[in-house]
């Protein structure tokens, strides 16, 4: 491992001094890709830097103990020896985490989807709480949300939305997200004051770019059709509505919330993309190592991953055994806790055996 840190260093350095030459500061293109690759390895050489820092002082701290003979000045180097050694274990543990091999989605924007199962009206009304959790989410992180297909029920909650979340990593955060998510309360609509269980469904997709994913022209059936409000009343009399037929997998991909059917074409072929991207990873994640499959949760959308019981305050994650009694602060967007735990429980399944695959 260290050998490989020495090399990660090396490299860092590299990439410094070429930062400053003229030939990559005149070169817009270059620089952008040396800078990328600098800040990529960045954290993992301060961290490194910090590990052989500590080293050092521990060094220091046992020549003291050896050669001071003042109990005072022994009793500082030892207690200041013991503060570095509980510290250099912890240093190196995340060392670990940062040479794992990088998720290569991770830095991606991503498609959310997110569907009404079990629940008829009760279910719409939470997909429509927890789209509004994850936009108030993406606003702390200062990602941009677009809508790029809804469908609303007659009580105002969705059937189904599906959005583009754009901006720094947001894979990385999201992708754990996928699956069942289960809510248990009084609906609004319920006279005896019983607790009913409903369910949605979320899928986290990250965008597929062209090079990601190539789509043939003749593959593809193209329908366009007037654009519909709840209960499917015509709300425009233009053909700018968009569906989108991919023949081969038969995946179906329709958008009417732009006037344009121009746009709403861009906006459907980029869940298309996206939807054909995650075929293609599953097939490949398929086919890897069984350490994936005997991970706790693996971000199947038909697994149930979380509940959310009101009388009771409380959101408990399935696949981490994770409970929490915050649920208005979680609904209100304040997940990072829940993000937290999953990213660091995910990461500790892959340390046990390098051989995992990465999600």
């Amino acid at each position: 491992m260290f050998e490989r840190l020495d090399q990660i260093e090396a490299r860092y350095e590299e990439l410094t001094q070429a930062l400053a030459s003229p030939e990559i500061t005149s070169d817009s293109t270059k620089y952008q890709k040396t800078a990328k690759a600098h800040s990529d390895i960045s954290p993992v050489v301060e961290k490194y830097r910090e590990y052989k820092d500590l080293k050092k002082g521990i060094a220091e701290s046992k020549t003291v103990l050896a050669d001071e003979k003042d109990p005072e000045m022994r009793a500082y180097a030892q207690e200041e020896l013991d503060k570095l050694e509980s510290r250099v274990g912890q240093v190196e543990e995340e060392l670990k985490v940062l040479l794992l091999p990088k998720d290569p989605n991770d830095e991606k924007n991503v498609i959310l989807e997110i569907r009404a199962g079990t629940g008829g009206d009760e279910a719409t009304l939470f997909a429509a709480e927890i789209f509004r959790m994850y936009t108030r989410y993406a606003e702390t992180q200062r990602w941009k949300v677009e809508v790029l297909s809804s469908s609303e029920s007659s009580v105002g909650g969705l059937k189904e939305v599906i959005a583009l979340i754009e901006g720094n990593r947001v894979y990385s955060r999201m992708k754990y997200e996928s699956g069942v998510h289960r809510v248990q309360r009084v609906p609004q609509t319920e006279q005896q004051g019983r607790v009913h269980t409903s369910a949605i469904t979320v899928a986290v997709l990250p965008e597929a770019e062209d090079v990601d994913i190539k789509i043939d022209a003749k593959d593809l059936r193209v329908d366009t059709f007037c654009s519909s409000g709840p209960g499917g009343q015509s709300v425009n009399t233009t053909y700018s509505a968009v569906r989108i037929t991919h023949i081969p997998t038969n995946t179906v991909v329709s958008c009417q919330d732009e006037k344009s059917q121009i746009k709403n074409r861009e906006k459907a072929m980029r869940v298309l993309r996206s939807r054909l991207y995650e075929v293609e990873m599953q097939k490949q994640q398929d086919a890897m190592a069984k350490e994936r499959r005997a991970m706790v949760g693996s971000g199947d959308r038909s697994e149930k991953i979380r509940t959310y019981n009101f009388p009771q305050n409380r959101v408990t994650d399935h696949r981490i055994g994770l409970t929490i009694h915050q649920l208005t602060e979680v609904i209100d967007g304040k997940i990072q806790p829940l993000i937290d735990a999953l990213v660091t429980h995910y990461q500790a399944e892959r340390l046990k055996g390098e051989t995992a695959p990465v999600m």
